[in-house]
């Protein structure tokens, strides 16, 4: 990985339906990111927060389609944030963004993409957030920013930074599934996503699942980002996510996968995404979050 770091914080809470999300940029700086990430040799640059525009009293759900919501507040921000992140991969550095809700994805991946022939996507998520407004139980756009990767979805959406799709569904893995919706299913067959639920991480072992996915990826792509929703840990490690799922990967086995992730030298960019601190206890899911982070910058015991 590049000894240079940028972090770009985006306290975003419109791609989902419980408030807080926005803060947890400065819930994981709190928690000692720079600090720790300074102690493993890294200059870190901190670019500070995306500004976030509040949508307006109208904008709640985008009319023509019924089931979007904040389409226009959630695309005008993945704009700034994609030009954020091009900025920092020009300027040769690593992009590592905090969120927020997983919906900033839709930014990081047109930010990213661009510099990639074929990038390849790890996916660490309790869902696939793979979801369109057609597929959606809910119009909540952090369920949707993988799809719109694929571009799949809204013209508004898979058209951020003038171009799409941003990957391809053969160099994506999805790690840690175990919430997915009938719509969700459906694609992943269509475009034949590789993913291992928690079935095979509970069957494999996360070893041979983080080893496999690094083999799956490594020959075919020449990036690979790194997406890692809070939420694809268990609530018991991970308490403060909006949508909590029990049977979740444990706190060291995702060390575990970072760690492995880090020997594997194919991560070019990162994001840790969904700490909402006002449903966390003491902070401990931005605790786990930078702690996750350490492992993946080349953290060692000894």
């Amino acid at each position: 990985m590049k000894k240079h770091i940028s972090i770009i914080g985006v306290p975003m809470d419109l791609g989902q339906s419980r408030r807080g999300v926005d803060m947890g940029p400065s819930a994981i700086r709190y928690a000692g990111v720079v600090e720790r990430l300074e102690e493993l040799e890294y200059k870190i640059h901190d670019r500070g927060d995306i500004e976030i525009g509040r949508p307006g009293k109208d904008e709640h759900v985008l009319a023509s389609d019924g089931n979007l919501k904040f389409l226009s507040a959630v695309s005008k921000a993945s704009e700034k944030l994609a030009s954020a992140v091009d900025e920092v991969i020009e300027e040769g550095s690593f992009p590592l963004v905090f969120g927020g809700d997983h919906s900033i994805a839709i930014g990081t991946l047109a930010g990213v993409s661009k510099h990639y022939k074929n990038l390849g996507v790890i996916w660490y998520d309790a869902h696939g957030d793979l979801n369109t407004a057609d597929t959606s139980p809910s119009g909540n756009i952090h369920g949707m920013p993988l799809a719109v990767s694929l571009g799949i979805g809204h013209p508004t959406l898979t058209n951020i930074a003038g171009y799409t799709p941003k990957v391809k569904p053969e160099n994506i893995v999805i790690i840690g599934a175990r919430s997915l919706d009938e719509g969700e299913r459906v694609l992943i067959r269509e475009k034949g996503i590789k993913v291992y639920t928690m079935h095979e991480i509970d069957r494999l072992g996360m070893t041979k699942v983080m080893e496999e996915a690094i083999d799956y990826l490594k020959n075919k792509t020449d990036g690979v980002h790194l997406s890692l929703d809070l939420d694809g840990l268990d609530p018991s490690d991970a308490p403060g996510v909006g949508t909590p799922v029990l049977g979740g990967i444990s706190y060291r086995e995702s060390h575990l996968a970072m760690e492995i992730l880090e020997e594997s030298k194919i991560i070019t960019s990162a994001e840790f995404v969904e700490v909402n601190p006002i449903l966390d206890h003491g902070n401990s899911t931005a605790t786990v979050a930078v702690a996750l982070m350490g492992s993946l910058f080349g953290e060692k015991l000894l």
